[in-house]
Order: C-alpha cells, then structure tokens, then sequence
C-alpha cells in the first residue's frame, strides 16, 4: 500500500479519530461558549507577537551573522558577545529583567511619563516583544553566520573580479544563497518561537495560554483547556511548516 493508505498511518488516523470523539463527548465543553472571544484574542496576540517577533529579529540576525563571518573585529565581537549572552541565559530570565528591570526604571523619569511614548511603556507588550526579538535574533545571529560561511567563496570572488560593488555582492549573491541556505533552520526555530510565546503570560500579556491558565482558575477544569491549547499550538505549528516548505520550494535552489 502506498500514499496515505499505509498501514501506520491508517492507525494513527484512527486512533486520533477515537481520541476527538472521547474528548467531545466525556469532557467538558460548556465553558467554550463564555471563554470564546478571550480565546479568539489569546489566538490574535499569539500569532501577532510570534510573527513580529520572528521578522524583527531575522532582521537583526542577518547583519549580527554578517558580521561575525566577515566583518572587522569591533563589529564581530559585539555581534560575538550578543549572541554568546542570548543564547547562554533563559529567555525568561531576559524577559523578566527587562520588565521588572528597565520597565521599573521608566517611571522614575518625569519626562518619560509625560511624553507620548508613555502610554505604550507602561504596557507589557512591548518589553515582550523586545525579550522575543532579541532571543530570536540571537540563536538566528548564529545560523547565518554559518549560512553566510557556507556561500562558495569563490563566487564571491568572482563578482568582485567582475567590478561588482560590495552591496550588490551582497543582494544578489551573498544574502540570497545564505537566506535559502538557512531556511530549514529558520522552520525550526519559528516553531521553537512559537513554543517560547507563552512566557509573556508571566508579565501579564494575555495570550492563548494566558487565557487557558485564567479557564482553569475559574472553572477548575483542567484538562480541557489544556487539550484544546494543545491542538491550538498544533494547528499553528502546521501552518509554519507549510509555509516554510512553500518557501523552500519557491526559492531558487542553487549549485555550489
């Protein structure tokens, strides 16, 4: 047998058949009408901060890679060090000191409480987006160092032999092959992004597990929103997949 009629894949299918229909009818689903809309919003922060987060920090990541593979020392130790301090601390470690740490600090200054910004400091959200930014693009800062090591060098010189200026080396060659060469990864760790969103409910911000744990202390109903929040990262997790393998298929692959 082949395609989807495998023998082990039947059996899976089956045996997750089983499992939806046990959880719809022996488990307890009467609180999902009430807790609809704080989940929908839970689901809306989730995505919103895994995708800002991912793109703001592949965009610090790619020149923190660049510098390390082939930038000047003062520009590859810094870029050294950040990643070396992101990658040995615990996000939420990070997290916590810079929302108990510089967001404490903002209120002491009469002139940030009176600016504009104030009303957005105050709030959780950005020192989350900030811990998750910088997390990302310091284990990312890492991987394209590598990719950025493994474009042939011989290309690189060629296009220089060429007349070709460093920026163009760098749009045209360089970043594009490092790019298709990191993607894989880059799948991978958007998942692990995903898996690392729910430490933002530890200052507050409401995200789908943030409104899991508020079912749980209000109806001690445990497992139900704990199922359904597994399925709700699954799904999320699919769709980053897919994407990235539509990715991988829509870039040009290239021959060293």
């Amino acid at each position: 047998m082949t395609g989807w009629l495998q023998p082990h894949r039947v059996v899976m299918i089956a045996l997750a058949l089983a499992l939806v229909l046990w959880s719809a009818f022996s488990l307890r689903w009467d609180w999902l009408a009430e807790y609809a809309p704080l989940m929908a919003e839970g689901i809306w922060n989730t995505i919103w901060i895994l995708v800002v987060t991912s793109v703001l920090g592949m965009l610090l990541a790619i020149p923190l890679g660049l510098a390390q593979a082939a930038g000047p020392w003062y520009l590859a130790a810094p870029a050294r060090a950040f990643c070396t301090v992101i990658r040995g601390t615990p996000l939420l470690l990070q997290l916590w000191l810079l929302y108990y740490g510089l967001g404490s600090l903002f209120p002491q200054f009469p002139w940030i409480r009176q600016s504009d910004l104030w009303p957005i400091l105050r709030q959780a959200w950005p020192y989350a987006v900030l811990a998750l930014t910088l997390s990302f693009a310091g284990y990312e800062g890492e991987v394209m160092r590598g990719a950025f090591k493994g474009v042939p060098r011989g290309q690189l010189e060629a296009a220089k032999a060429m007349g070709m200026p460093r920026l163009t080396i760098l749009r045209r060659i360089w970043l594009p092959q490092a790019v298709q060469r990191a993607l894989p990864t880059l799948g991978g760790e958007t998942v692990l992004q995903l898996k690392a969103t729910p430490l933002v409910a530890t200052i507050t911000v409401m995200d789908i597990y943030a409104v899991s744990s508020r079912v749980r202390q209000d109806t001690f109903i445990v497992y139900e929103p704990l199922l359904l929040l597994a399925v709700v990262y699954m799904c999320i997790t699919g769709l980053i997949v897919l994407a990235f393998r539509w990715l991988e298929r829509r870039v040009p692959q290239r021959v060293a």
